[in-house]
């Protein structure tokens, strides 16, 4: 059984699908162990409770300085064992120690396909807002590891989505959302849960 940790600032829809991927079925062989929030406001941690999920605020203005938080979010972590850190719609940059510490065993969702429009600066709507700009007729959601580059590491699946005449960034990330994110979340953890996925020489691979 795969230990998931879940780490997320806002809402949680990616959490909740996660969570559904888990009920329905689409994810097998693992379940959620922690959700660990920085945001005290979040309404992720409201969906982990309503599922008897633990739920855990570690918040940065919790401490005086950002290596004693780094700290306390790592052993945090630490406690619940995790064999999977999940990040969805995690806004605090995670320290080094963290990532090389679990090495090719966290993974976060991109709303672009990686390697458009990501990057320092591409989060949230910014990702929708550059898409429109540039006239994409696709664009879509990415799933890849973490490593200390921003959506450098390996990419584990991809899904694309249609731009459409007259979409707003709104519009486009509700699409992108709907029609991939909570698609190839749930399933990008199926694949690694039943040991489908492995990483060779920086790309990652799926063993069908």
């Amino acid at each position: 059984m795969l230990r998931i940790g879940v780490l997320v600032s806002g809402g949680g829809t990616n959490l909740q699908a996660i969570i559904d991927g888990i009920r329905n079925g689409v994810v097998t062989n693992a379940g959620i162990e922690v959700v660990i929030s920085n945001n005290p406001g979040a309404y992720a941690l409201q969906r982990a409770m309503d599922n008897n999920i633990p739920a855990v605020c570690v918040s940065p203005k919790s401490f005086e300085t950002r290596d004693e938080f780094n700290e306390a979010l790592i052993a945090k972590i630490d406690e619940y064992h995790p064999d999977l850190i999940v990040l969805a719609g995690c806004m605090v940059v995670l320290p080094a120690e963290l990532i090389n510490k679990y090495a090719n065993r966290i993974i976060n969702i991109h709303p672009a396909l990686i390697p458009s429009f990501c990057g320092k600066g591409f989060y949230g709507l910014h990702v929708h807002e550059a898409a429109l700009e540039r006239g994409v007729k696709l664009t879509g959601a990415t799933v890849h590891f973490v490593d200390e580059g921003t959506d450098t590491g390996p990419i584990i699946l991809q899904k694309a989505v249609p731009v459409l005449k007259g979409d707003t960034p709104e519009i486009l990330q509700k699409r992108v959302m709907t029609e991939a994110e909570w698609k190839i979340m749930p399933q990008a953890i199926n694949l690694i849960a039943n040991g489908k996925v492995k990483v060779e020489n920086g790309i990652a691979w799926i063993d069908e």
